[in-house]
């Protein structure tokens, strides 16, 4: 069965997914890359990345389980760039230079449409302006048979959960305080628990790697 699935979502002690006063500086909120500290240091994101070595072991299998299967990614606009309202001369072309690290299209969810933007490795940046059940079917046939991927933010992650469209939802906690910012499930934790059930946990020496939570009723196991 094709799903949908949220991998490495990372948050704090306090709930969130980002720190507050985002910005082109500060893309994940002031202090907010200190979530991904266990991310940047396994051998699964500096291989993603061009880079080499990296720590092997729980952070790195839970890591690499977001790259399996996958065929298309969703996310919404704050997580492609910090341009707000309309896209203006369009010369924002991502975070992650000529070569994204998605290689497979990529469904960004906006009010403002722009026309699909074709980088270097075969990532394609598609806008999509009808709302998120419309880029999940987008998403699913351009995956070709494969599972799509939804990245955040937050509230992104929230309008999915909310309607019931995540099929598996891989958590991150780290000890850290954030005190203001996004929340992972802000407005999404009404009827949260009558959707999803917690299967697995793992834990390493700076990270609990929560609960892959997954859909009542979803079959196997985590991807």
């Amino acid at each position: 069965m094709q799903k949908l699935r949220a991998h490495s979502l990372t948050v704090s002690l306090d709930g969130y997914m980002a720190g507050p006063s985002q910005s082109l500086d500060h893309p994940l909120g002031v202090g907010g890359e200190r979530l991904h500290d266990w991310a940047f240091a396994t051998r699964t994101f500096r291989k993603v990345h061009g880079m080499e070595g990296g720590d092997e072991g729980v952070d790195d299998e839970w890591a690499s389980r977001g790259d399996v299967g996958i065929g298309a990614t969703i996310m919404g606009r704050n997580m492609f760039g910090p341009i707000r309202g309309p896209w203006g001369d369009d010369e924002w072309r991502g975070w992650w230079g000529e070569d994204p690290p998605f290689h497979h299209p990529v469904f960004v969810l906006t009010h403002y449409a722009r026309e699909p933007l074709a980088m270097e490795g075969g990532t394609t940046f598609h806008f999509v302006t009808d709302g998120i059940e419309a880029a999940l079917q987008r998403a699913r046939e351009a995956a070709g048979g494969l599972d799509v991927r939804l990245g955040g933010g937050a509230a992104t992650i929230g309008g999915f959960l909310r309607a019931g469209l995540v099929d598996e939802l891989h958590v991150a906690i780290v000890s850290i305080l954030l005190g203001s910012g996004e929340r992972l499930f802000e407005d999404a934790s009404a009827g949260l628990a009558d959707l999803y059930e917690c299967v697995e946990h793992a834990g390493s020496a700076t990270v609990m790697h929560a609960l892959v939570i997954r859909r009542r009723g979803a079959e196997g196991g985590a991807a």
